[in-house]
Formats: C-alpha cells, sequence, structure tokens
C-alpha cells in the first residue's frame, strides 16, 4: 500500500509514529506538508501538487491536520478525495468535527449527553446563557480552541460577564459550558479506530489547572472504561463521520458526558500511558478499509 500522511513536521510523535509502524509492516510511506502543497482543480485531472511536481499517487492518506490550519488542510485532503485516494477522516468530517457549535448540535441531535451549553452572536446575553448553563463556576471556550488552549474557567457572575466581553472585543466566537464538579478535574480520553475503542486513558488535570490535558500538565494513566462509555465514544465517533478519533468524555452524576470529538488525536500520551501500540493498529485498519472512492461516491460537501 502506498501511504501518504499529512503532516507539517515528520518529527512530530503521531507521524513518526505511523511512519515507522507503516514502514514496519511493508508499506511504502510519505510524510507531505499539506501546507506546502498547492492543487489543480480540473474536471478530468485534478491533482495535487509538492514540492514542484505532481505528488506520487497513493491509496491512502492519513491527515493530521493542525487546528489552526483545517481551512487550507482540510482542502487538500478533499483534493485528494476527488482524485479517488481513501482518507481515513474525510474533509468533511474534520471540518464538522472540527466546528465546536456545529459538532455539539450534531451530537445531542442523536441523543448524546453533554454538558449543559450556551451560545449567542455577543455578550449582551452573558446573564441569560450563566442561567441557562447552571450559574457559576462555568466554562467558556472558544470554537477554534484545541488542547485546552482557549478554555477558561469563570468563578463568578461578574467574571464571567468580564471575559466575554473582552473576547466579543476582540470578535472571538465563544460558547459558554456547565462546569462538572464531581468529575474532578478528570476526563477520559478513548481512542476509537473504525468502530472499536482501542485504547482509553485517564486525565488528571495538574495542581491549580481544572483541564486535564497531558498538553497542559495533566498526568495520564490507563483505565478499564464502562461498556456505556464505550458505547458513547463509538457513536460520537459515528455521528462525526471519522474513523480515527480521540472522544474526550466526563464522569458525572447524570452519567457519561462529551466533552469533545478530536479529529486528530495525538498518540504520545495514550501510548505512554496505555502500553498499547495505536500506531500499528491504524496502519492495520487501513490495510482492510482502503479501498480507491468511486467517482459517483467522491466529496460531495
Amino acid at each position: 500500500m502506498r501511504l501518504a500522511i499529512l503532516s507539517q513536521k515528520e518529527t512530530i510523535y503521531s507521524t513518526k509514529r505511523l511512519k515507522e509502524a507503516a514502514l514496519a509492516l511493508g508499506h511504502d510511506v510519505s510524510v507531505i506538508n499539506y501546507q506546502k502543497c498547492y492543487v489543480n482543480i480540473c474536471a478530468n485531472h485534478a491533482t495535487v501538487h509538492y514540492e514542484g511536481k505532481p505528488a506520487a499517487t497513493y491509496d491512502a492518506i492519513i491527515p493530521r491536520i493542525g487546528a489552526k490550519r483545517t481551512f487550507y488542510g482540510t482542502a487538500i485532503v478533499r483534493q485528494f478525495e476527488t482524485m479517488g485516494v481513501y482518507s481515513i477522516n474525510s474533509s468533511l468530517a474534520i471540518t464538522r468535527s472540527r466546528d465546536k457549535l456545529r459538532a455539539q448540535q450534531l451530537l445531542v441531535m442523536k441523543g448524546i449527553d453533554m454538558p449543559v451549553t450556551g451560545f449567542a452572536p455577543d455578550a449582551e446575553s452573558i446573564h441569560d446563557l450563566i442561567h441557562l448553563v447552571g450559574g457559576t463556576p462555568l466554562i467558556i471556550k472558544l470554537l477554534e480552541g484545541t488542547q485546552g488552549v482557549g478554555v477558561l474557567m469563570a468563578e463568578t457572575p461578574k467574571a464571567a460577564e468580564s471575559v466575554a466581553q473582552a473576547l466579543a472585543g476582540l470578535k472571538a466566537n465563544i460558547i459558554i459550558q456547565e462546569f462538572i464538579k464531581e468529575s474532578k478535574g478528570e476526563d477520559i480520553r478513548c481512542f476509537v479506530v473504525g468502530n472499536k475503542v482501542i485504547a482509553a486513558m485517564k486525565r488528571t488535570a495538574a495542581v491549580g489547572e481544572f483541564r486535564a490535558n497531558v498538553h497542559r500538565g495533566g498526568i495520564a494513566q490507563t483505565i478499564t472504561i464502562t461498556e456505556k462509555e464505550r458505547s458513547i465514544a463509538v457513536k460520537a465517533a459515528k455521528i462525526m463521520g471519522l474513523k480515527m478519533a480521540g472522544v474526550d468524555i466526563l464522569r458525572s452524576n447524570r452519567g457519561p458526558l462529551v466533552l469533545e470529538v478530536n479529529s486528530s488525536p495525538g498518540l504520545e500520551g495514550i501510548e505512554r500511558a496505555t502500553g498499547i501500540d495505536i500506531a500499528t493498529r491504524i496502519i492495520r485498519y487501513l490495510e482492510k478499509a482502503a479501498k480507491p472512492i468511486a467517482a459517483n461516491s467522491r466529496y460531495q460537501g
């Protein structure tokens, strides 16, 4: 199988591990910096150009698109799709999951429980939103944030109002979210490949921090999840259309709550915490799933 990993740097842990796993299984693998790609949009001969020449013909791609590069990155994924190349995560699924508001609306529409969330076009509605999500403390999130960046906690209504007004002044889109006190700074990352949770870890926030992300200093350890948590994680990934996803879950008094569905989940924290070779499992999945995309079923969005 000829495989391309779309990533800005070959030295990133996840990219390096995926390449190692693919090579160990006998595949021909390339790392392509999607930021340096350009495209020829043509009805009969669409191409992706890289480093001054048409990119090689690939059987499958693994997109590792940074949150700040979603627009251009998914355009390149979409171009490969128009060429009939299989992508483990489609361009549509990536953009769907990256829009936190859209993702939450799709998830609750399908019966996935989440922390109560409010959204408004400006800070003038902050008082009503605070009431809607159950009062303070509450969480304020930038819709474009990732890895805990752009996530703030407001302890009081006044603090919430001040933060919302400041972000509104910067023309930032935000959501207001219920704070799940009983989670005690812990969440669960479920790594989904295909229709299975292949690994799970518990992340505990560092002292004085409410965000459990490993990138924010959180501590990761392996955990046995319940069948309900496993089912919810798989269903959430499926709703987003993702074949590879990191589904973050909070344990609450009313049951598991999905916090976020990540389309480019990192491998480092969860591989080290669980000892599971996730990279190899991803390549094994591609060996079975990667088939040329039929012309009548290529990107329609």
